[in-house]
């Protein structure tokens, strides 16, 4: 584990929750408190993310799994390590969270999601973002259905649930984790709500614990 200069944030939740709403409100929330801030995704642009993401309705369970985590690893080496080391604040949408509850939702076991990612740089600060089922449906419902998940109006519900378990898992591994409701609060409210989280100095993360027995609450 080694010190950085940069902060690293996540940001995840079901979706239709506001993940992307949320990054470009904090990104202004952040800028206008005098940091230099790098937004990022995941899928990448990079030529692995490209592909991810233009064969998402194809490509299922493992394979996938696998596919996810390897533009993660790249992800890391190339954009947000040298970020970090030159001391940007780093905001990436989705990371590991959202992995561990796709995947789950696409029948890949949790423990080998966290074995592919046990060596994955974890964020100094990991947003959850949630709401109430029925809402992430409307909002899903007005704008459309963006992969094959949004087609399941089971879906919303399960992910809310998953996601409230890898919070669990997140904070047993001894990352600090704050979920959000964005239900009920406005982007610009959630992003000062992150920014002022993350005012304290970093800790350097480190790494999953073993997933063979998972820390119940």
């Amino acid at each position: 584990m080694t010190a950085r200069r940069g902060h690293f944030i996540t940001l995840d939740g079901p979706s239709g929750v506001g993940k992307s709403t949320t990054t470009n409100a904090l990104h202004a929330e952040l800028t206008g408190r005098g940091n230099t801030v790098y937004p990022t995704v995941e899928p990448t642009a990079s030529d692995l993310g490209r592909f991810i993401s233009s064969h998402f309705a194809t490509i299922r369970g493992h394979a996938l799994a696998c596919l996810v985590t390897a533009d993660r690893y790249e992800h890391v080496e190339h954009e947000i390590e040298p970020r970090l080391n030159a001391g940007d604040t780093v905001i990436t949408d989705r990371y590991v969270a959202s992995t561990f509850v796709m995947q789950q939702l696409d029948g890949v076991p949790l423990k080998f999601l966290l074995d592919l990612n046990r060596n994955v740089l974890m964020p100094d600060l990991a947003v959850i973002l949630t709401a109430d089922p029925g809402l992430i449906a409307e909002r899903i419902a007005a704008r459309g259905p963006h992969n094959r998940f949004h087609r399941d109006p089971t879906a919303p519900a399960r992910e809310v649930q998953l996601y409230d378990e890898i919070t669990r898992t997140l904070q047993a591994a001894g990352v600090p984790v704050l979920v959000v409701n964005t239900g009920t609060a406005t982007p610009t409210d959630v992003a000062v709500t992150i920014a002022d989280t993350l005012s304290a100095p970093p800790v350097p993360s480190g790494a999953l614990p073993p997933p063979t027995t998972p820390q119940e609450p």
